[in-house]
């Protein structure tokens, strides 16, 4: 059994590779087996020299994903790799707060820009890679418990992780015939830098704390397993999904 989640001989995108749960889940795949490129608006080296320590290949790509045009640089620039790509990892992603009423237009437009057009565009830009050469590939999107909720002074946050999940079902439903999955992952309260915020802030740190059953925030490290399911052979009929890893946070 346990040579299902073998990655040997894959290739894994995985966009927002440079830190936190980017690093955490390239780390993971490379583990795994899969070769990694990484993709981050800046410098991956520390993503890449601690995939090649795996042993894996390794190969960083710089790109602005708010930038459409940068989308089919990624993909060419990463298939030199190998070849080959097998696995996109949509986890590049920002956020901004402020209250409903105040929210601007350029924080909606910034945020909609990474968290879910470059989704969009950089599947779509996959997908065509790995239907020309007539291979299988797996998609995992990170989306969030904002999926879920509403949440409070996120709106651009909250609808584009919303769509996340919808165009996750969507993808699944059109090319899961082709020997495609495509699957989300919506990890609970992580301690990165998107919730530095919330953690500084001592009432909001401990009413998170409250209503997590596990009674802490989680680590990239989290994610790990969850990820190599979703990327492996041990996911084949698992498509059109959104996997919630958060400490029971959405049981609660």
């Amino acid at each position: 059994m346990l040579e299902k989640f073998k990655l040997d001989g894959k290739t894994a995108v995985v966009t927002g590779a440079s830190r936190g749960l980017g690093a955490g889940i390239a780390l993971a795949l490379a583990e795994a087996g899969a070769d990694i490129v990484a993709v981050d608006i800046g410098s991956t080296a520390e993503t890449e020299e601690k995939v090649r320590a795996l042993g894996r290949k390794a190969l960083g790509v710089v790109a602005n994903l708010s930038d459409r045009s940068t989308i089919p640089t990624v993909i060419a620039e990463g298939s030199k790799l190998t070849g080959h790509l097998d696995i996109l990892v949509n986890n590049a992603g920002i956020i901004r707060r402020a209250d409903f009423v105040d929210f601007t237009e350029k924080d909606w437009d910034d945020v909609m820009g990474i968290n879910i057009d470059a989704v969009f565009f950089l599947s779509q830009a996959f997908v065509r890679h790995v239907l020309a050469r007539q291979g299988t590939g797996k998609v995992i999107n990170i989306a969030s418990m904002l999926s879920f909720q509403g949440g409070i002074r996120v709106p651009s946050y909250t609808s584009s992780k919303s769509a996340v999940q919808g165009l996750t079902r969507l993808m699944a439903n059109e090319l899961a015939s082709k020997g495609m999955n495509f699957n989300a992952i919506a990890p609970g309260y992580m301690a990165t830098d998107n919730t530095a915020q919330l953690r500084a802030d001592e009432a909001r740190n401990k009413a998170i704390l409250d209503r997590i059953p596990a009674a802490r925030w989680g680590e990239p490290s989290d994610l790990m397993g969850t990820a190599v399911f979703l990327a492996s052979a041990a996911s084949d009929y698992v498509n059109g999904y959104t996997i919630a890893v958060d400490g029971g946070w959405l049981a609660r």
